[in-house]
Parts: C-alpha cells; structure tokens; sequence
C-alpha cells in the first residue's frame, strides 16, 4: 500500500467539511482534484470510506477511525508551517489568540472586530484549532490567550471555566416542537447527528441517555458544531447544541428546545503560567471575559492541576 500525504489531507479536510465543496475550498484545488484524490485513496486502503447518498457523502465507521489517525498527521504539519508563520510576523503590540472551531464563524470575529474598534492600527493572529494543540501553542507562546474545551492538559497554564447548556436543536417544522422541553423518553426514536465519541457532549449525552433506560439513536458522526448543525437542517436528524453555533447562524431551518437533563458543555480561557500577557493582551482579556460569560451558566476560576 503506498499512501500519499496528499490523499489523506484530501480525506481530511473531507471529514472537517463534510462535503467535496468545503474540502476543495480549504485546500485551494478543484473538486473533481478532491474527488480523484479520495477515490485513489479508497482504491489503495481497500476500504470504503463514505456511503454516497443522493450527492451527500456519509462517513463510514471504517472512515471514523482512519479519521482519528489521519488527524494527528496532517494536524502536525499544518502546526508546523503555523508555527513557522507565527514566528515570522510576530512583533509587538500583536493581539494573538486562538480559539476552538465552534467560537470562529461568529463569536470571536465580533469580539475582535469590537476590540478592533478603537485600535485602528492593531494587528491580529487569530487561528482556530482543536483545544489540545491550542493550549500547546499558549504554552509555548505562540499565542498569548488561547479558548479550550475542557479538559486542561498541562499543569502550566491558568485558566477560567465557564459552563455552557447545550440546546436540542432540530430541523423546522418537526413534530418536537410541540414540546416545551426535550428529554431522552421524547428523543429515543429519533436520528442523533453527533460529536465523535470522545467529546465531552457525546459522552455526556450518552450518558443521559443510559441512566434513563432509553436507547440513544446515533445516525451521524461529525468533528464540527458547524457540520451538526447543517445536517439538522437538511433534515437528517436531531444535534444538542452549543449556544455560539447557534446565536450567530443567520440561514434558519431549524428549532431548538431545552433538553432536560442539561448536557454541559465546559470552556475554559488560558494563558501561560510564568508569562506577562502583554498590554493588549490584558486589555483584550477584560473585554473577552464578560463576553464568554455572558453566554455560561456558571464559571470557576484555577490552574491546571499537576
């Protein structure tokens, strides 16, 4: 079998997207490219890889866990050139955060953009990443203020957590909306559109699930709140969802509801134990702070235990 990085990075941004469109447009090449590349792939793995439903390509469970491997090599060489980015146009006076996907398409645009306001000479890196290799990056001063999903990894960083409710979310027009509330004896017989297995919403839904004796009805595995969402909404099933995802969609096509009981989704803000934030930094942070929390149910303040 000779694999080439370029297919896997094609299958990658695939499963990150979701469809053949999104990948093409991340990797700035054609989409027949994309396609030929994953049909290459699928030839030499001698695996199926997607079901092909009405133009929609539907990750295999064979996908799923090619995914988690794939993930770690493609994420550390898009690290590296990133690292290398970074270092090159880092100078003073540089606001340099990073945050989790579901924060990047309205959340942290708009934070930045008010901070920006009065700033007209400031300059920005922004990137969005999974939380592990963000808080790599805050420790290693790549980025002074990072946002994570819990849980923290290194005992080096100070954080503030804050505890968001997610909201059951389905597509316009269900039958669900007749009701005020959501709970796991309404949902057993519908399709989940769901986090991969080792996110803290699965687990804890699942969870839930369980302890009421009501069976948990996953269709749809995904890495992205923005990919759960676009699902609900071609009507392929039910997705609880974080709050940013769905304050700063503007398209509609879909409900939500409160689920009872609540499945939690945990955030922290970080920054590197034994380093000044810089004056930006700071100011950035006072402003950041009440806005996240704006959204919690609840926050703690600590460090990372050792």
């Amino acid at each position: 079998m000779s694999l080439r990085f370029r297919q896997l990075q094609a299958f990658h941004a695939i499963m990150e997207t979701g469809t053949v469109t999104g990948a093409a447009s991340v990797l700035g090449i054609s989409q027949p490219g994309i396609s030929n590349l994953l049909a290459q792939l699928e030839r030499e793995a001698r695996l199926p890889l997607f079901e092909r439903n009405k133009g929609r390509l539907l990750p295999t469970p064979e996908a799923e866990l090619l995914f988690r491997e794939v993930d770690t090599v493609v994420r550390g060489l898009d690290h590296v050139a990133q690292a290398v980015t970074d270092l090159q146009n880092k100078h003073p006076g540089q606001l340099q955060v990073a945050a989790p996907h579901l924060l990047s398409f309205g959340f942290m645009p708009r934070e930045i953009a008010r901070f920006a306001e009065s700033r007209p000479n400031l300059s920005v890196s922004f990137q969005s990443q999974y939380s592990s290799k963000i808080q790599e990056w805050v420790i290693s001063g790549l980025f002074e203020i990072g946002i994570v999903e819990m849980p923290i990894l290194h005992d080096t960083l100070n954080y503030q957590e804050f505890h968001f409710e997610t909201l059951a979310t389905f597509p316009e027009g269900s039958h669900l909306a007749q009701y005020d509330v959501l709970t796991p004896e309404l949902l057993e017989n519908e399709s989940f559109i769901v986090m991969g297995p080792e996110h803290q919403t699965h687990r804890r839904t699942r969870d839930i699930f369980q302890a009421a004796g009501r069976t948990w009805r996953t269709k749809i595995h995904t890495h992205l709140s923005e990919n759960l969402l676009s699902f609900v909404k071609q009507g392929m099933g039910v997705a609880v969802i974080d709050p940013f995802t769905v304050m700063f969609d503007e398209e509609g096509g879909y409900q939500t509801r409160p689920f009872r009981p609540s499945v939690m989704l945990d955030l922290a803000i970080i920054t590197a134990k034994g380093r000044p934030l810089s004056a930006i930094a700071q100011e950035f942070l006072a402003q950041l702070t009440p806005a996240i929390a704006s959204y919690a149910t609840h926050s703690d303040t600590g460090a990372a235990a050792s």
